[in-house]
């Protein structure tokens, strides 16, 4: 068994070695393992993807730290966990949710910049760089170096707004966070532009951008760690529906032809359990 120290020194080599690597967003232990079997080599949990799974709009930081310690427990991989806005307005609270994070055995997590109330507006940036400052001594107080990540969600928004976006990230990066990450981005020559105005590691999520853009494109353009979000929740349910309906409406099951094995899955599962 991988220790939390060895997770997180491997989670960070990850993010220094040359090239990009892919971190896909399982959303359950099932999903977990079954990306750990395929030889993936990080995870990152997703807040959409759950509250999917539990047939929500939203989930609390309660529920997303328990699927946390679910995935963390499925698998001997790095897991960095999505804390959407840390469960709080104010720095110091927000804080609170990377000491908890790290109580799941996750060795990283994330930072929003926006409001988890229903109008989603973005934080003044003054309060948006004193949480990501809180978020960062709340890592460096750990006893394992925690990857932090700082999201500008400017594009998520509706503020397309690049010389901003470009604002806050380096801000944060300023104030210490270990990766940059702006959803929404689509183009590589906007991917390109953001990141070049940076120095450390970039998240892209590839739920927004260009779904022809290749791993190696990427690379190029300099990202660093590319995620899929709620994406494969996402296909999974549009799978199901198309099941569903085709009972539904036509009352056929040509759908069994496309099953997973038992003989895959059983294989998959007991590779990832060890």
């Amino acid at each position: 068994m991988r220790s939390q120290l060895e997770k997180a020194k491997l989670f960070r080599a990850l993010h220094e070695r040359p090239g990009a690597f892919i971190i896909p967003n399982p959303y359950d232990a099932g999903t977990a393992k079954l990306l750990a079997a395929m030889g993936f080599e990080a995870l990152a949990t997703t807040s959409l993807g759950l509250a999917n799974m539990l047939g929500r709009t939203s989930v609390s930081l309660e529920m997303i730290l328990q699927n946390a310690r679910d995935i963390v427990a499925a698998t001997e991989l790095p897991v960095s966990i999505d804390l959407e806005n840390c469960g709080a307005d104010s720095p110091k609270l927000a804080a609170e949710a990377i000491r908890l994070a790290a109580e799941t055995g996750a060795v990283g997590g994330s930072i929003e910049d926006n409001t988890a109330g229903p109008e989603r507006s973005l934080y003044d940036f003054t309060l948006a760089v004193e949480r990501v400052q809180a978020a960062v001594e709340a890592a460096r107080s750990l006893p394992f170096p925690f990857t932090l990540t700082a999201r500008a969600e400017n594009f998520l928004h509706g503020r397309n707004d690049v010389e901003d976006t470009i604002k806050r990230l380096q801000a944060f990066e300023a104030a210490g966070a270990d990766v940059l990450y702006a959803p929404g981005l689509y183009d590589l020559a906007t991917i390109k532009t953001v990141v070049s105005a940076l120095n450390k590691p970039f998240n892209l999520v590839m739920r927004f951008a260009d779904p022809t853009l290749t791993v190696e494109q990427l690379s190029a353009a300099g990202v660093k760690r590319i995620s899929v979000g709620g994406a494969l929740s996402r296909v999974a349910i549009a799978a199901f529906l198309k099941c569903a309906r085709e009972m539904k409406e036509t009352g056929s099951f040509t759908f069994v032809r496309e099953m997973a094995t038992i003989k895959e899955l059983r294989g998959a599962f007991a590779a990832a359990s060890g």
